[in-house]
């Protein structure tokens, strides 16, 4: 299982949020770039990256940094937030970043995710399903919809997706634990391969997750709070 540290932007610094909550925020560095270098310097093989400002205008507004960022480390990054126009996701594809993350514009259009697909390949596309009691939430994680996650995801697989990120809202930032009753139901009933964000807060989180067929985990809040030391965490894991 991949360990994927997490950098959320806002204002071109890095952030967290408390619940997806703009305004529970907390910044852990003013410097977005020496995060990134830090967490490669530990191990990580890809760096998860989201555009809070974009996820809640619906357009990226830390380009920019994104595109510095992906050109000081050597790992892949992975992108959402505002991810979308096709025209966007190529410039940054063309400088580091291997995976966009869809989020709004997966549910709302249906025709974009076939058209991304087709210009970047089904591997390099992820579907997010941001919920709350298992309903899908849009823009940024501040509206909600009437869409439960497991018929979004029947939906992206009919369209080809193979990749998708869970994260539970409720959980996300919060340093409980994942919501492993929804995780599970996930693995058993999608024939596609799962990111997991949200409550992650221990090496044996991690571990759990990795034996029941969880691809990759992204941890936010517990690597900045030192919960999870990223070194060890990986060496656990591999």
């Amino acid at each position: 299982m991949e360990i994927i540290p997490a950098i959320d932007l806002r204002g071109g610094k890095c952030v967290r949020l408390l619940r997806g909550n703009y305004a529970c925020e907390t910044v852990y560095s003013e410097d977005p770039i020496e995060v990134a270098k830090n967490w490669e310097n530990l191990g990580a093989t890809r760096i998860h990256v989201v555009d809070l400002d974009g996820a809640r205008t619906g357009s990226p507004e830390n380009l920019d940094v994104v595109k510095f960022m992906a050109s000081t480390v050597s790992v892949p990054i992975q992108l959402g937030g505002g991810m979308r126009e096709i025209k966007i996701i190529e410039d940054v594809m063309s400088v580091g970043v291997d995976r966009v993350v869809l989020g709004t514009a997966a549910l709302e259009k249906s025709d974009f995710v076939e058209d991304l697909s087709s210009v970047i390949g089904p591997k390099s596309l992820v579907v997010s399903l941001d919920s709350k009691d298992g309903y899908v939430y849009v823009r940024g994680w501040t509206e909600s919809t009437k869409v439960r996650i497991i018929d979004l995801v029947t939906r992206m697989q009919g369209l080809g997706v193979c990749r998708f990120m869970y994260t539970d809202i409720d959980r996300d930032g919060t340093l409980t634990s994942p919501n492993f009753h929804v995780i599970k139901d996930l693995i058993n009933r999608i024939d596609s391969q799962l990111i997991v964000a949200g409550g992650i807060t221990s090496t044996q989180h991690l571990v759990e997750l990795s034996s029941i067929g969880v691809e990759a985990a992204v941890i936010g809040r517990a690597l900045y709070t030192n919960d999870i030391d990223l070194k060890q965490a990986i060496m656990t894991i591999n």
